[in-house]
């Protein structure tokens, strides 16, 4: 077995570096913004009804997210359905 010794250079270069790192990934993260859309919006978007938007829901078709009595849906998964045209009938 080897024995390596490690420095306090050594211990400050790593820290560093992972304080790079994290910045890295945050900063990456916060680029990223997650757009959350009520249902008025989504319906809006996709004209369509209360109750389609309801299907959407029920048939696993949109994914939805649910705060007290409200709706709420992420703007790429509505991006993504209106590229499928999946709402179309």
């Amino acid at each position: 077995m080897e024995i390596e010794l490690i420095t306090k250079e050594d211990l400050r270069q790593l820290r560093a570096q992972l304080l790079e790192d994290i910045k890295a990934h945050f900063s990456a993260q916060a680029t990223q913004k997650t757009q959350w859309l009520k249902s008025a919006q989504v319906r809006a978007m996709l004209s369509i009804s209360p109750g389609t938007l309801q299907t959407l829901r029920v048939n696993g078709t949109l994914k939805h997210t649910k705060i007290g009595g409200s709706f709420y849906y992420l703007q790429s998964d509505i991006d993504a359905l209106l590229k499928s045209g999946k709402n179309q009938n």
